[in-house]
């Protein structure tokens, strides 16, 4: 399953060795999803700030992660290949799937990156959403995180929590979505239990809509931002660039 990728970058499937290792950006989803237009976005826009560079999409999930038949698929053979997780904590599919589908690549040189988050850029994204919002001096935050068994994961969120929370000069709680605690309806009834009059508002770690960011939206929060992309909207500039920075760092692994 390919997030569409021709529109990307050129590609070169006459057996030529490119220049420069092609970019898979590999988002996390369920197997039924075909694309997602909000990713789709995102990498159009990599794309087009790396001219001539091959960037090509795939999805992973826990029973059927697609990245060994996206590069037969999509790279040319023995092209050289970096894979980004665009995942904002490395968890199980960074440490697990990815880095086992790449091992069976005996044929290519191939490298994989850091997740996405935690990240200094992903914070002051959040950070600025949450200003939009117009953020009063009495409002309660909490992080609303999708979660993970892989207590490395869990690590990383609360590490952005921690982040988030000296950049705004407040206390944040995070609340988790699946597989950790507090869950996130608890987090947000036990803050407004202990701050009543307080808006209690969510910050949604979240990089695309879908199913997560629906169930963010209800869960009572007075106000709620939304993931870091939104189909149809240009993704943010620093986004664009800590995706290439992290390709940057995967292909100097390569040199």
């Amino acid at each position: 399953m390919t997030l569409a990728p021709a529109p990307w970058g050129p590609g070169d499937r006459s057996g030529r060795t490119p220049s420069r290792p092609a970019l898979l950006a590999v988002a996390q989803g369920p197997k039924e999803l075909t694309d997602d237009p909000a990713v789709d976005t995102l990498l159009q826009a990599v794309s087009r700030a790396a001219p001539g560079l091959h960037v090509v999409g795939s999805v992973v999930d826990v029973h059927q992660p697609e990245l060994g038949a996206t590069i037969a698929e999509q790279l040319a053979p023995g092209e050289p290949v970096v894979v980004v997780p665009l995942m904002l904590s490395a968890g199980f599919h960074v440490h697990g799937d990815l880095a086992h589908e790449l091992a069976a690549q005996r044929t290519r040189r191939t490298a994989i990156s850091r997740a996405l988050g935690p990240d200094a850029v992903i914070v002051e994204l959040l950070a600025a959403k949450l200003t939009e919002l117009g953020l009063a001096a009495d409002d309660v935050i909490v992080l609303a995180a999708a979660g993970s068994s892989d207590h490395r994961a869990v690590r990383d969120c609360i590490a952005v929590g921690r982040h988030l929370a000296g950049l705004l000069e407040r206390n944040v709680t995070v609340g988790f979505l699946s597989a950790a605690v507090p869950r996130l309806a608890s987090a947000v009834d036990t803050m407004r239990r202990l701050h009543p009059g307080s808006r209690v508002i969510v910050a949604s770690y979240l990089l695309s809509p879908g199913r997560f960011a629906e169930v963010t939206a209800s869960v009572g929060g007075d106000v709620v931002s939304g993931p870091l992309l939104a189909a149809g909207r240009r993704p943010p500039q620093a986004l664009v660039d800590l995706v290439l920075a992290r390709y940057e760092a995967g292909a100097a692994q390569l040199a």
